[in-house]
């Protein structure tokens, strides 16, 4: 009997992308908010999402660079473990509760693309990078403390989608508030079969759970963010009229479940 979670299905059952839940995260995250268009925001929700009436187009952008485990020391392969990831959640609400929605998201691993579209983000194949930061003094890396300018960048079939610079100023006074919204997502897995196409196998609003979310050394500052006009992507849809804060935390949570909606 061939076993596995995810496909490919195995004798032995080790060679899926992605294993069974629980998936344990840490990562650092270095982030901004913005304000778009609120018609373009809100023509990327689905059907039962509906814009945030207060937040105007409101959205923030993350850069985080992952470390992922699940029961089997995976943190230990860090070529299957590590990886880097870009998204955008924009302000909505689902029954007049205020969530983040996730139109798009790219990451360079293809084990995270698996789990994320389990999840119900829609993720694609793209090139992320960030600034680091060590605590050893050096002279080629940014202070985490006012002034340390962290860059971000992604990009997707040779074409740069998204350029940002947070610049810190101070520490977050209650970094929980950076856990932010509920975030709600699209699982949508079509059919091939002829006549069929039009009809979705799976097409349900989900909310994303995240067990235990922790923060750490949690700074803010200001932000510069933009996102290139590329063939082939709709991100420059979404291009910040203005931006707000930038911040750079560090970030940890789990995932076992997730909440069907409708």
């Amino acid at each position: 009997m061939l076993q596995g979670y995810t496909v490919p299905l195995s004798p032995r059952g080790i060679a899926n992308l992605a294993p069974k839940p629980p998936w344990h995260y840490a990562g650092t995250v270095v982030g901004a908010e913005f304000w778009t268009d609120p018609a373009a925001a809100a023509a990327t929700l689905p059907e039962g999402l509906t814009p945030d009436p207060s937040s105007n187009g409101h959205g923030t952008v993350l850069f985080i660079d992952w470390q992922y485990s699940g029961t089997q020391d995976e943190y230990l392969d860090p070529v299957r473990s590590q990886y880097r990831e870009f998204f955008v959640l924009l302000d909505a609400h689902w029954q007049g509760t205020p969530v983040s929605w996730c139109p798009y998201i790219y990451v360079d691993n293809d084990h995270a693309l698996a789990r994320g579209w389990i999840q119900g983000f829609p993720k694609k194949i793209g090139s992320v990078h960030q600034t680091r930061t060590f605590t050893v003094p050096n002279q080629a890396a940014p202070v985490l403390g006012p002034g340390g300018r962290f860059a971000a960048t992604v990009s997707t079939a040779g074409y740069r989608l998204a350029n940002m610079l947070v610049t810190l100023t101070e520490p977050v006074a209650d970094p929980r508030a950076l856990v932010g919204r509920p975030t709600v997502n699209l699982r949508h897995f079509p059919q091939l079969a002829a006549g069929q196409q039009d009809k979705p196998a799976v097409h349900e609003l989900v909310m994303a759970l995240f067990d235990d979310p922790r923060v750490a050394h949690a700074w803010t500052g200001t932000s510069e963010l933009e996102f290139p006009d590329v063939p082939g992507e709709e991100l420059h849809d979404l291009a910040p009229v203005r931006t707000g804060a930038g911040f750079r935390f560090e970030l940890s949570y789990t995932v076992t479940d997730l909440r069907t909606l409708e």
